[in-house]
């Protein structure tokens, strides 16, 4: 798989940086010219928020990146923070049908036998709440609920706000723990900063093991990129037949977090990143 280009220390020059910006944005050129000090702004649609990073300091937000909204199927990140390192080791596996008890898959007809990168890759939410149940039944047995509790709140804490109970028990394990509902909410401001955070670094290597395809800036000037994104829908308060898009993800030094406004599924989401990045493939 190729990497991206071009390598860090060229990024580290704001002035050069801002040139990358916005070449990955397909708003800008390498004639020669001044390097600009600010990026050209990109053209986003109603509701749409971008917010994007270069390297580890600079956040650059476009739109409506402040609002909160539920996360939807981000979600499946945090899990692969707090148990992704685990799941992976053990090689887990599950067969996806539609049910598990009284839990639906968002895909009724299932997603058949997936490891971890397809049901992170295909969003399969019984697969997720299989392996959380089971490594809940772990946390119980070999350190106690309370501490159980603890891993998760210290995860999931800033996108719970006071939505969830106090108390020492485990919370019990739902679809919302997944993304379903309104429990767990961020903006995509909020995600870029979590994604950013160096005790986080892992989400982004398992994104680049396991969501990464090959997408060719549209423009052709720097060659194969390698991206990664994990794509989401989630629910629209108030309108339980609506749905709104995410997409994160990143290259190399560039993290992204992109939210498309209600009316918006994982095709649309898709779709207008690579049109704001200049991707195509």
């Amino acid at each position: 798989m190729p990497v991206c280009q071009p390598s860090r220390p060229f990024l580290r020059d704001l002035g050069l940086r801002a040139c990358w910006l916005g070449l990955i944005l397909g708003l800008g050129s390498l004639q020669a010219q001044p390097a600009p000090t600010k990026p050209p702004t990109p053209v986003l649609l109603p509701g749409e928020g971008l917010a994007i990073t270069l390297d580890d300091e600079q956040v650059l937000t476009y739109g409506e990146v402040s609002r909160e909204h539920p996360m939807g199927s981000l979600a499946k990140l945090l899990w692969m923070r707090l148990e992704g390192a685990d799941w992976s080791g053990r090689g887990v596996q599950f067969k996806c049908t539609g049910k598990l008890g009284t839990f639906s898959c968002w895909n009724h007809q299932g997603h058949g036998r997936v490891d971890l990168a397809k049901a992170l890759q295909q969003s399969c939410n019984l697969a997720f709440l299989a392996w959380i149940a089971d490594s809940q039944e772990h946390w119980k047995k070999d350190y106690g609920e309370a501490a159980g509790r603890a891993r998760m709140e210290e995860v999931f804490g800033s996108f719970l706000g006071r939505r969830l109970p106090v108390g020492d028990a485990l919370p019990p394990l739902t679809p919302a723990w997944v993304g379903d509902g309104e429990l767990l909410r961020t903006s995509p401001e909020a995600f870029l900063h979590w994604l950013m955070d160096p005790g986080n670094a892992e989400v982004s290597s398992f994104g680049r093991r396991m969501l990464a395809g090959q997408w060719v800036d549209v423009k052709n000037l720097l060659g194969n990129e390698s991206w990664w994104f994990k794509t989401g829908t989630a629910p629209v308060p108030g309108d339980p037949s609506a749905t709104s898009a995410w997409v994160a993800g990143g290259c190399g030094p560039v993290l992204f977090v992109f939210h498309a406004p209600r009316g918006s599924g994982r095709v649309e989401g898709m779709t207008r990143v690579k049109a704001i990045l200049g991707l195509k493939g």
